[in-house]
């Protein structure tokens, strides 16, 4: 039958679609309430895709809890080509589906995933159809948007049908398309079509005002025998009373019957089956009774007309029944196969308290927490809390809920539990812990330190290491999220004064009494033999290498965050390593693999769902002069913010902007001040306050000499010879930096040397030390600094040749990592899987490379100058 109406959403559908059959994917989100048509538009875009294969998935409101449920039912249909996929994603895609024991790498199950699909749509395009999104379980809407995202070059199109309302975002990034209601010509057209019931002019008037435009509530509403003043109820509830008018004079079986399907998310017609024998029913009598209602379909899958009928049923069912169905359907589902689902089922069907049952629940949870299922474990553990007859046990399942409930981003949830149960003094502090990393992630929520100080105190008595280790945590914590500015003086000041020259008590001695007093036991703590600092703490001990100018084990932390993140699959690890990556690639002059480490961070941040990180991306646009994407990446709480702005203005010759970031960051930082001081330095001396140079100069020579490096004694150094004016400050800098291996910083002390010997009248020896500036600056990307070394050249009347043009410079950052990873001889697969697009993404990144680049060949971008890996 014709679809009435609909011509803008078809027309949106027909370009999706015909798009896709050309090889270029995407997708598109259906948004609008229930019964307004989105699961029609779906069947209309299955009839206009017929060489299409059609692959659904639909999310249930009662298998929410389930990880991964939605996207194993997604990738069910072609897990055949399951062995097409490389090692560590078949595995990872085993694991989260239960198929194999096992921890599963949360960015790698998307990538997976993903090659599924593409390997799928090799033969045949595929159309990809996902309705109620908004009941999918959180694992698997984590994967979908970055699904999503990714089908530009791969003939799939994906729809997502998904109601408006609390939990039901639209996934970031992809394009919405708005449902809306029929018009009231449209809607008596459709009465006309196909109303089961014979209507006069007033009661169909009186249906079209009531359902308000809702094709479902035309249909649905004269079912319910009856009509309710408009407005009285939203219209989804009003469909829902239609349906569950259908179950009035059932009888008893067929309304359980009803039930138990209701009870079921799977549909597998075996388990309905097998539940209603257990529960005595005639499955002949009370199978055609239900089937006459027309509510479900009980085929070889069983399926509700629509999900609001589903609902309808489950919520029309007395309590009793609903644990009768439950009861039924546990004890007929495998312990074996399927033993979180059965245990789901037994919690749903308990009265009462049931320790046994609050033990299993737990189990689950810690399956669930294995497979990568965050929100599953919280829900598990919620429900064996509540479920729980012994009060410890209860407290213990709380805190434990309310913990992964934050690792899963419920952060209210969290709060909330936290409230509902008494606490010893013992789990006061780890409830604190929560509260605080809860106050650490919310905007513009200051109290995250006061909570792990006080969870500190709590124990400082009877645990006295992990009452210490509560202040590194809030110091951890405050880096990992970039919130480090006026944090970490705040915490140490909070925390107790110990003999103990451990980490806590260095950094504390930092505060009280500077560097030179400091430095040994940072040293020392960063350096603990056989378990080094950046194993427990990441964050804090490549903040306290920058600190001791120690580039060398900066590096070597970068270096090892990024192993061990692959190695572990952890996100977070990932994400840091790469950071710090981009920040050593930056200060070592090698503008391309900081740029790949950026590019590869955000492909780490979107795969696994967490947010991106900033501080090195700020400290990217920085360096390279770029103002405007520094002020669209800057917000409040990014720990550099400050110092970064310092050296983006410096570079720009803005020095009164310059000298009141610097001074801004020297004050509310605990950290980066060795970083930021040379930039106050030269902020003031080009904005003519001497005495703010001459401080900040004393406190970088202290930073300096405690440290030792070659690297920070050279930076020293040319600090000095701006404040001094003599030359062998100058000349000591270019010697320290050229030991080493920053090559901004060496390209910096080339061009303060030659901007003094300009001033000084020695324009051929400025005018050399000016060329290696400019030269040396412009090949690490720094281009604000470049400008200025070209501008001093030009003073002294020379000729400045224009450089040529970069790659990073005509390339998109995704295309720089693409084309820096071929140059170093990777395949298009091996790229895929570290930057987590599909092969023929990679394959489209690479023609534009190509095309840019006015190249034809791999062998060419190998050898092309500026790409190397």
């Amino acid at each position: 039958m014709a679809m009435i109406g609909r011509s803008r959403e078809r027309h949106r559908l027909d370009e999706l679609i015909s798009a896709a059959g050309r090889g270029h994917g995407g997708a598109l989100v259906l948004r609008g309430e229930a019964g307004i048509g989105k699961s029609t538009l779906l069947e209309y875009a299955v009839r206009g895709a017929p060489g299409f294969r059609t692959i659904e998935l639909s999310g249930s409101e009662f298998e929410k809890e389930l990880p991964y449920a939605g996207l194993h039912q997604l990738c069910l249909p072609m897990l055949g080509h399951l062995d097409e996929l490389p090692d560590r994603h078949r595995d990872a895609l085993r694991v989260a589906f239960g198929m194999a024991e096992g921890a599963p790498e949360p960015f790698h199950i998307g990538l997976a995933a993903l090659g599924l699909m593409t390997a799928a749509a090799r033969t045949q395009p595929l159309l990809c159809l996902i309705d109620d999104a908004q009941w999918l379980d959180a694992a698997s809407s984590a994967v979908l948007p970055f699904l999503a995202r990714r089908l530009v070059a791969d003939p799939i199109a994906m729809l997502v049908a998904v109601r408006p309302g609390p939990g039901a975002g639209v996934p970031a990034g992809l394009p919405v398309l708005t449902v809306g209601g029929l018009t009231d010509e449209q809607a008596k057209a459709l009465l006309t079509a196909r109303s089961p019931f014979p209507l006069d002019d007033q009661v169909r008037d009186r249906l079209v005002a009531e359902a308000d435009g809702n094709p479902l509530a035309l249909l649905e509403l004269p079912r319910a025998g009856g009509f309710e003043p408009p407005g009285a109820a939203p219209v989804p509830d009003r469909i829902e009373h239609g349906f569950r008018a259908r179950l009035a004079g059932l009888s008893a079986p067929a309304r359980l019957l009803l039930t138990v399907a209701s009870a079921d998310p799977t549909g597998d017609s075996g388990l309905l089956w097998a539940a209603a024998r257990h529960l005595d029913l005639d499955l002949g009598i009370a199978g055609a009774e239900a089937s006459a209602t027309g509510l479900a379909d009980f085929g070889p899958r069983t399926r509700f007309c629509h999900p609001l009928a589903r609902s309808a049923v489950y919520r029309a069912a007395p309590a009793g029944q609903r644990r009768a169905a439950h009861g039924a359907l546990a004890a007929v589902t495998d312990p074996v196969m399927a033993p979180d689902r059965r245990a789901w089922h037994r919690a749903q069907a308990a009265a009462g308290p049931d320790d046994d049952l609050a033990a299993d629940l737990e189990r689950c949870a810690s399956r669930a927490q294995s497979r990568g299922g965050v929100a599953a474990a919280a829900a598990f553990l919620e429900r064996a809390a509540a479920l729980s007859l012994n009060i410890e046990h209860r407290a213990e399942r709380t805190l434990a809920a309310a913990e992964a409930h934050f690792e899963a981003g419920a952060t209210d949830v969290a709060v909330k539990l936290l409230q509902t149960v008494p606490l010893n003094e013992v789990q006061h502090a780890r409830a604190d812990l929560v509260l605080g990393r809860v106050a650490f992630v919310r905007p513009n929520d200051g109290s995250g330190p006061v909570l792990m100080a006080q969870a500190a105190r709590r124990l400082s008595a009877t645990h006295p290491d992990q009452a210490r280790d509560c202040y590194l945590e809030a110091l951890e914590m405050s880096l990992v999220v970039g919130r480090g500015g006026g944090v970490l003086r705040e915490v140490l000041a909070a925390a107790p004064v110990s003999s103990e020259p451990d980490l806590l008590t260095g950094l504390r001695t930092l505060v009280t009494d500077g560097s030179h007093a400091a430095t040994p036991m940072l040293r020392t703590a960063l350096h603990q033999g056989g378990d080094p600092l950046w194993e427990q703490r990441p964050a804090l001990a490549a903040m306290v290498a920058v600190e001791l100018w120690d580039l060398e084990t900066h590096a070597t932390i970068a270096a090892w965050l990024v192993k061990a993140g692959r190695e572990s699959g952890s996100p977070r690890l990932l994400q840091l390593g790469l950071g710090q990556t981009a920040v050593d690639a930056v200060v070592s002059g090698d503008l391309g693999r900081a740029i790949a480490a950026a590019a590869e961070e955000a492909a780490v941040a979107d795969a696994s769902g967490a947010p991106p990180l900033i501080y090195h991306r700020l400290h990217l646009a920085a360096h390279r002069g770029h103002d405007a994407e520094f002020a669209r990446l800057a917000t409040p709480q990014v720990t550099n913010l400050h110092a970064t702005a310092a050296t983006l203005y410096n570079g720009l010759a803005d020095y009164p902007a310059a000298l009141a970031a610097a001074r801004r960051a020297t004050e509310n930082n605990l950290f980066l001040t060795g970083a930021v001081l040379p930039e106050l330095v030269e902020a003031a001396v080009r904005t003519h306050d001497h005495a703010a140079a001459t401080e900040a100069l004393a406190s970088l020579t202290e930073h300096a000499e405690a440290a030792g490096a070659a690297a920070g004694r050279g930076i020293a150094a040319y600090a000095r010879g701006l404040v001094t004016r003599e030359e062998k400050h100058y000349q000591e800098a270019v010697e320290l930096l050229a030991e080493g291996r920053l090559a901004t910083y060496l390209g910096r002390a080339h061009l303060l040397y030659g901007e003094w010997l300009r001033r000084e009248g020695r324009r051929r020896d400025g005018r050399r030390q000016l060329q290696t500036a400019y030269d040396l600056l412009s090949r690490a990307g720094a281009d604000g600094f470049a400008r200025r070394a070209a501008n001093e050249l030009r003073a002294t009347g020379e000729r400045v040749q224009p450089r040529t043009q970069s790659p990073h410079e005509q390339l998109s950052m995704q295309e720089t990592a693409v084309a820096r990873l071929v140059a170093g001889g990777a395949t298009s697969l091996e790229i895929a899987g570290k930057l987590f697009i599909s092969k023929r993404t990679v394959d489209a990144h690479l023609r534009s490379i190509f095309r840019k680049l006015g190249l034809t060949s791999r062998r060419q971008l190998r050898d092309h100058p500026g790409l190397h890996e």
